[in-house]
Order: C-alpha cells, then structure tokens, then sequence
C-alpha cells in the first residue's frame, strides 16, 4: 500500500494516509477505459437540438405547380421540393439525445484509473481538513496557493464533512471545483490539473472502490 503525504491547508506534513494499491497502483491506469468514460460523459453533456425542417414543416400548397408533360419544363409535384430554394431538408438531422448506457463497473474501473493516474503525476493532495473559520473566497485562495495550485483545481469533500463555509469559500474561485466524493466522475479528474482531497474523502472513495473490486475477483471465482 502507497503511503501518501496528509497536509493542512498551510502546506505543512500532518500525518500520512494508506492508499489501497488495488485502487491507486500505477497498474490500474488503463487509458482506454479513460477514453471511453470521457467519450461517454461528453456524449452525455450534448443536447442535441439541430433541427432541419422536413417535409411537413415548410409553408407552401401541396398542388402540382403545372402538368406532367407538354410544357417543355422539368416535371414538378410541389413547390416544396427539397431541390428547389426553400424546400425541405431530406434526412437533416432532428432533435435526439446522444446519451447511451455504460456499465457501472467500467465507470468504476475508469474512475480507479483517474486516481492512480493522478497519484503517480504528482497531482493528488490529501488535506486533513477543508474548513476554514470564515466563508471568505481570498481565504481559500491563499490556502490554495500554499497548496501549490497555480492553474486549475478540483476539490473533493464526504459529503458528512462539507460545510457552509467551504461551499461558499470557493464558489467564485476561477478554475476550482467542489464535489463530493460519491459524485466525482473520472472527467472530472482529468479536466483539473490538481486534485485536492480531504482525509475523510480519500479514504470513503477508496473503500468504496476496494469493495468493488473485492466482489468481482469473488464473482470471477464463483464462476
């Protein structure tokens, strides 16, 4: 099991933390199975508005504009034709969700490759706490900093231990997220440069991760 560094939100060493190595083992960065959790996410995010009008929707009589033959004319049979100007899109796109289903234990097995991935760049901090006294945004930047979080980050509290106060600290911070540890999703991960988690975080998502693992190495014995 890697042992990983706890700070307070000063930057200074509290404490270490036990990661699972069935979790955040460098072996579990599976970078296919990342692509297609992301693919899947922004798949979701679409929404899959683009219209064209169809046959049905453009204005104009449905009455045969002249006689089949004798005029020495091309042969028309609306004036809603989809080859004359301000006719009808044929098979234009319509309105249509781009979600599709993907198996937890995928998402699960992305989400456990986002975290190893993180720890073995250097990107992931393990805070002993998230509160600060005061609900104050300049408060929690320059914890931030002290953190040595100079872009883009993501925050992840239990949500037992979320409070007022850091909910509303880092609302306004630019580039920073808060989430909860049974919400965050392997996107997410890759989307901020640091990833900044609780104690308390940490240890409910890797135990919660552990126990998927444990039951299906169980279900591949069973079988």
């Amino acid at each position: 099991m890697a042992k990983v560094d706890v700070v307070n939100l000063e930057g200074k060493k509290v404490g270490t933390v036990e990661l699972a190595d069935a979790v955040f083992a460098p072996e579990q960065v599976n970078e296919a199975l990342l692509w297609e959790a992301v693919k899947h996410y922004r798949a979701s995010l679409r929404q899959g508005t683009a219209a064209t009008k169809t046959r049905k929707s453009v204005s104009g009589a449905g009455k045969k504009l002249w006689k089949q033959k004798g005029t020495g004319r091309a042969r028309i049979g609306s004036v809603r034709s989809p080859l004359w100007r301000h006719g009808y899109t044929v098979h234009g796109p319509q309105p249509r969700s781009y979600d599709y289903a993907f198996p937890r234990k995928k998402l699960l097995g992305a989400l456990r490759a986002a975290l190893a991935s993180k720890l073995a760049d250097g990107k992931l901090t393990v805070v002993d706490s998230l509160e600060l006294k005061d609900a104050k945004t300049k408060l929690y930047r320059a914890a931030l900093d002290k953190l040595d979080v100079t872009r883009t980050a993501l925050i992840v509290e239990s949500g037992k231990e979320l409070t007022k106060a850091l909910l509303l600290g880092s609302r306004n911070l630019k580039g920073v997220e808060l989430v909860l540890n049974n919400e965050v999703h392997p996107y997410d991960l890759l989307r901020y440069e640091r990833a900044i988690f609780s104690k308390a975080a940490i240890e409910q998502l890797g135990e919660t991760l552990i126990k998927t693992v444990s039951k299906r190495k169980l279900e591949k014995e069973v079988a």
